[in-house]
C-alpha cells in the first residue's frame, strides 16, 4: 500500500474512534497503533499530524497524543487543506512524469525508530563511532578563522576543493581544484547532477537494486529510472550497453565501490567497459563514491575512482564526508570536466547559492587534523569487527536467508528471502519484535526479482546489539515465514 493512502486510511479510522475518548484523554501509544493497524511508525506519526492539524488531537513530545478539548466560542476553526490535493495533482498536457514524490524508502532509514528498537536500518555511524571531539575542535577553530562568517566563493573554498581533487584524482593529479564543486552533502550532489545532465521526462539508467534516495531524486527531477541488473561483480556491462541502446538514456548512475544495498564492487574487467560503453553512447556516468571512507581493516587495496581514469569528462564524481563523520556534517563534492561543470555550478547557484562557509571551514580543519587518519583507522577496524559479528549471528540464527556477498567495506548486508516472502510484512514484524530493518522493495525501480532485506551494522552501539538484533529478526521471520 502506498504511504499516502495508508496515512489517509489510518487518519480516517482514528477520526471515527475519537468519540470513545473524553476531551484531554490520552490515545493509545504509537506502538499500540502500529501493532493494531499493522502500519509503520512513519504512517502513525503522519496520521496523528493530520488530526493535530485539524484540531482534533494534541501531541505532546514524550507524553503522547490526546483528544483535543472541545472548542469554545471564539476558537479559530481548523483549516481545510483538502483543496491542495487537486492543486498538487493536476497534470499539464504532455507531462510525462507524475509530480508526486515517494520518499518512503528514504524516510524509513532517516526516521528515528520507537524507543527500545534496535536500528539495523540506519545509514549513519553510531554516535560512538562519530568523531565528535574532533568535529567540535574543528568547528571551534573554524569559527575563529578570519572571514569565517563571510561569503565563500560560489564553487567552494579553494583549499577544500583542492583537498577533494587530490582525494578523487589520486597522486597522479588527474583533477584540479577547478574541476571540483563543493556541495551540501552527497544527496544534494546527486540531485544537482541529475538535474544538470538530463532534461525532465528523460530516461536515466540506474543499478538494480540501488539507493532509494537517488531514485526519489530522479523522479523528483522528472526523470524516468531504467534498471540495469547488478551481480556480485557490480553492474552487468552486457546489459548496460543494451539498456543504453534501447532507452536512449544519456546518464547512468552507479556506485562502483561497496554498492548500496548489495555491497558489490565493480570488477576490474568491467571498469574500463563501463567507461567505453558510456563514451560510445555519448552518455555521462554519475559515480556515487559514497563508501570509500568506510573501507574495512581487512580490505584489499581499493581501486581508484572511475573519475581518476577519465580524461574525457565522461564521469561526474560524487563524494561526501557525511557517512564517515556525522549526519550533520553535510559537506560533499562534485567533480566534472568541461561544460558539464558549468552546468552543475549553475544548478547549484540557483538552488542554494553556496554551502555555508563555517561548515566548509570546519570540514577543512577536520580533514587536515592529526585526528582524521586516526578516526578512519578506528572506523575501519570497528566496521570489520561488526561485519564479522553480524555474519556469524546470521549464520547461527537465520541460516535460511541467503547472503550472496560479504563486502570488505561499507556498512550493509543484503539478504535474499525465500521466494514469495512479503518483505514489507517481514519489516513490519521485525519492528514489532523490536528491530528496524529495511525491506527490499524500495531499492528497485521496477518489479523486484526476489524479496530481500537490507541490514546495517553501523548504526547500533556494538556487537551485543547486533547479535540481539539478529535474534529479534529471527522472531519476525518465524512469524512471517512460519
Amino acid at each position: 500500500m502506498h504511504e499516502r493512502s495508508s496515512v489517509t486510511e489510518l487518519a480516517e479510522t482514528l477520526r471515527k474512534e475519537l468519540n470513545r475518548y473524553s476531551p484531554g484523554e490520552k490515545l493509545p501509544s504509537s506502538r499500540a497503533l502500529m501493532e493494531r493497524h499493522r502500519v509503520s511508525p512513519v504512517t502513525v506519526s503522519r496520521a496523528l499530524a493530520v488530526l493535530a492539524a485539524e484540531g482534533l488531537v494534541v501531541t505532546r513530545p514524550g507524553a503522547g497524543a490526546f483528544r483535543a478539548a472541545r472548542s469554545t466560542p471564539g476558537t479559530p476553526r481548523p483549516g481545510d487543506t483538502s483543496w491542495q490535493e487537486i492543486a498538487l495533482s493536476v497534470e499539464t498536457a504532455g507531462e510525462s512524469v507524475p509530480r508526486s514524490v515517494d520518499a518512503s524508502g528514504v524516510l524509513a532509514t532517516l526516521a528515528a525508530p520507537p524507543p527500545g528498537t534496535l536500528e539495523l536500518n540506519g545509514g549513519y555511524l553510531h554516535p560512538s563511532l562519530q568523531p565528535e571531539r574532533a568535529l567540535a575542535a574543528a568547528l571551534a577553530r573554524a569559527g575563529r578563522r578570519p572571514g569565517a562568517w563571510g561569503r565563500p566563493p560560489m564553487e567552494g573554498l579553494t583549499e577544500l576543493r583542492d583537498w577533494f581533487a587530490r582525494e578523487i584524482g589520486g597522486p597522479a593529479g588527474t583533477l584540479a581544484a577547478g574541476d571540483v564543486l563543493i556541495t551540501a552533502g552527497g544527496q544534494a550532489a546527486l540531485t544537482c547532477a541529475l538535474r544538470a545532465l538530463a532534461p525532465p521526462g528523460a530516461p536515466v539508467l540506474v543499478e538494480s537494486p540501488t539507493y532509494p534516495g537517488m531514485l526519489a531524486a530522479a523522479r523528483a527531477s522528472g526523470l524516468r529510472p531504467v534498471p540495469v541488473p547488478v551481480d556480485t561483480d557490480g553492474v552487468r556491462t552486457d546489459l548496460l550497453a543494451e539498456a543504453l541502446r534501447a532507452s536512449g538514456a544519456r546518464v547512468f548512475v552507479c556506485q562502483p565501490l561497496f554498492q548500496n544495498p548489495t555491497g558489490a564492487s565493480l570488477a576490474a574487467g568491467r571498469r574500463a567497459e563501463v567507461l567505453r560503453i558510456a563514451r560510445e553512447a555519448g552518455a555521462f556516468v554519475v559515480e556515487d563514491d559514497f563508501a570509500r571512507l568506510l573501507v574495512h581493516e581487512d580490505s584489499p587495496p581499493l581501486p581508484a575512482p572511475l573519475a581518476a581514469d577519465d580524461p574525457d569528462g565522461v564521469v561526474v564524481h560524487v563524494r561526501s564526508l557525511t557517512k564517515a563523520t556525522s549526519p550533520s556534517l553535510r559537506v560533499g563534492a562534485l567533480a566534472a570536466r568541461g561544460p558539464a561543470f558549468e552546468r552543475l555550478r549553475a544548478i547549484q547557484v540557483v538552488d542554494s547559492f553556496f554551502v555555508p562557509r563555517p561548515l566548509q571551514e570546519a570540514a577543512l580543519e577536520l580533514v587536515g587534523a592529526p585526528a582524521w587518519p586516526r578516526h578512519l583507522r578506528t572506523v575501519a577496524a570497528e566496521l570489520r569487527a561488526r561485519r564479522q559479528t553480524m555474519v556469524t549471528a546470521l549464520g547461527q540464527e537465520l541460516p535460511g536467508l541467503h547472503l550472496a556477498h560479504v563486502p570488505p567495506g561499507g556498512y550493509l548486508l543484503w539478504l535474499r528471502l525465500p521466494q514469495y516472502t512479503d518483505d514489507a510484512a517481514l519489516a513490519a514484524a521485525a519492528l514489532r519484535a523490536g528491530v528496524a530493518v529495511a525491506h527490499g522493495r524500495p531499492y528497485f525501480c521496477a518489479e523486484p526479482p526476489a524479496p530481500h532485506v537490507r541490514l546495517s551494522f553501523a548504526s547500533v552501539a556494538g556487537a551485543g546489539e547486533l547479535a540481539e538484533g539478529v535474534r529479534r529478526l529471527r522472531t519476525a521471520c518465524a512469524e512471517v515465514l512460519g
